[in-house]
């Protein structure tokens, strides 16, 4: 068990089964006939992800053009409120396909949010792939297109996920376990 800061983290999914299911999603979205894809990364999680996956899209022979987008969840406590964005993409997705990448589908809420939104703005379709899929905690009716894994009901850290700012940097997706 690796110790990151003082910490214990059990691996989840290691960086090479990582890498393997990237390879095989990027196969999958390779599959479908989108045209003039926009892929946009829900930040700040889906970072390392979203990177990985439009490389491995790249080697599949996808070219999509890349934006960024940063929605929050307000409300009190560990219960979600009000869904803002934070920080829009610029361009203009009329008549486009867009794939949402972020790294957990949880409660669903603001994929949802998001997914509406480009729909809205006249996305010819919207598309969702996700690191890990965590169907335990799923409050909107949503499913990802392209899931890496599912994944039980731990709070996970590593490969861009973090708790309090810290181990987002993790090769792995992990469950903290306590002090060493």
């Amino acid at each position: 068990m690796p110790v990151v800061r003082g910490k214990k983290i059990e691996v989840l999914f290691s960086a090479s089964a990582i890498a393997q299911r990237n390879l095989e999603l990027a196969k999958q979205v390779a599959a479908r006939d989108y045209r003039d894809l926009l892929v946009v990364s829900v930040l700040k999680g889906s970072f390392i992800f979203a990177a990985d996956l439009i490389r491995a899209m790249h080697d599949a022979g996808i070219s999509p053009e890349v934006e960024f987008i940063m929605i929050s969840s307000y409300g009190a406590g560990t219960t979600s409120g009000e869904i803002k964005v934070l920080r829009d993409i610029d361009n203009d997705v009329k008549g486009r396909d867009i794939l949402l990448i972020d790294d957990i589908l949880e409660s669903g809420r603001t994929l949802k949010f998001a997914r509406d939104l480009m729909l809205s703005r006249g996305a010819n379709s919207v598309s969702i792939a996700v690191l890990l899929d965590k169907r335990a905690r799923r409050k909107a009716s949503l499913e990802a297109d392209f899931v890496g894994f599912e994944c039980p009901d731990y709070f996970v850290v590593g490969y861009g996920m973090d708790v309090g700012h810290a181990f987002r940097e993790l090769p792995f997706v992990g469950v903290v376990k306590g002090d060493t």
